[in-house]
């Protein structure tokens, strides 16, 4: 018998979540039937975009906690998932899974390749959901072309950073929009040709300084005040990738100015998406990050958070930006 703990998703927050909107949950798992395999987690993911299933509704109250997995597999009677393989899959907040054949076909889980020199959360980072929503979020969307200009907001996040990265791979102007010192140093480190600092100064003057031949492509993981002034530096056929709205997750979004003319006027392009939307291209994108990863054209960087029972605050942490790249709970 294996007895397994699971975050429960049990009050909608008022403004920012707190620690009282989870509680924990312990339940018996069943005995393996043929092609199940038990896992035993290791790394499970922190996500921002988790605040918005829950404000949207999207995740009901009184359900697990979903979020990307990283676990051993610890009892097989899956030969394509040996005792002992590392395996992804969208496990939630939990110690441990049984996953049986209609959970494989719905999680989806895979082994995480392996890279010198890089931790083993790297699954939940560039090699994992982080990871793919950089590089089909930017190259299937924006489709940055060599010696165009390319904005990234939330730019020191798990996404953010990789998506900077992949657009110098690519032969961009890159600026990173960040809240803190520490992050826009990292940004310079990692090779941003341009970072502004969204709580010093203004905003207005440091984009119209970092961006002199104005944006072609916006990846934008905030939306708000921020996007507005983004937009106002696009040059015309400019394409915005949406992945979030941090902005307005624990409030109400902001008032901005209608942004109907520039649409228009400018002929820009805007579109949001889930990146779950290229699942049958998963694997192409986790190998050419791989690829990346090996060259040393990437970076990984990751914030660890210790111990199961710290995973509530360590989301609140993480959505009042304490994180620095990938944010993880090691259990």
């Amino acid at each position: 018998m294996v007895l397994a703990r699971k975050w429960m998703y049990v009050r909608r927050p008022e403004g920012e979540p707190k620690e009282t909107d989870f509680a924990l949950k312990e339940e018996e798992l069943p005995a393996l039937e043929a092609e199940d395999f038990l896992v035993e987690t290791e790394y499970f993911s922190l996500d921002a975009g988790l605040r918005g299933y829950m404000e949207l509704g999207a995740l009901p109250v009184g359900s697990p906690v979903i979020g990307m997995a990283l676990a051993k597999v610890i009892e097989s009677r899956n030969a394509q998932f040996p005792v002992g393989a590392i395996v992804c899959a969208r496990l939630g907040w939990v110690t441990h899974a049984v996953l049986s054949q209609q959970q494989q076909k719905e999680l989806r889980p895979y082994i995480v390749p392996e890279v010198a020199g890089q931790s083993r959360a790297v699954g939940l980072g560039p090699l994992g959901l982080s990871g793919n929503t950089a590089y089909f979020g930017l190259l299937e969307i924006c489709k940055p072309q060599p010696g165009e200009t390319v904005v990234v907001s939330a730019a020191a996040g798990a996404v953010g950073s990789l998506v900077g990265q992949i657009a110098k791979i690519k032969g961009c102007h890159v600026v990173g929009l960040a809240g803190t010192e520490e992050k826009c140093g990292w940004l310079r480190e990692l090779g941003f040709d341009a970072v502004v600092n969204y709580r010093a100064g203004s905003v207005r003057e440091q984009l119209a300084a970092a961006t002199p031949r104005g944006v072609d492509c916006y990846f934008d993981n905030v939306g708000g005040e921020l996007t507005e002034l983004v937009r106002e530096r696009m040059n015309l056929y400019g394409r915005i990738s949406v992945c979030g709205a941090v902005a307005s997750y624990n409030g109400q979004p902001a008032q901005v100015a209608d942004p109907q003319r520039d649409y228009v006027s400018k002929q820009l392009r805007q579109e949001g998406f889930v990146v779950f939307r290229w699942l049958p291209r998963w694997m192409e994108g986790i190998g050419q990050m791989r690829e990346w990863l090996e060259q040393g054209k990437l970076v990984h960087r990751e914030t660890v958070y210790e111990g199961f029972d710290s995973a509530p605050r360590s989301f609140i942490s993480m959505l009042q930006g304490g994180n620095i790249g990938k944010a993880v709970v090691k259990v």
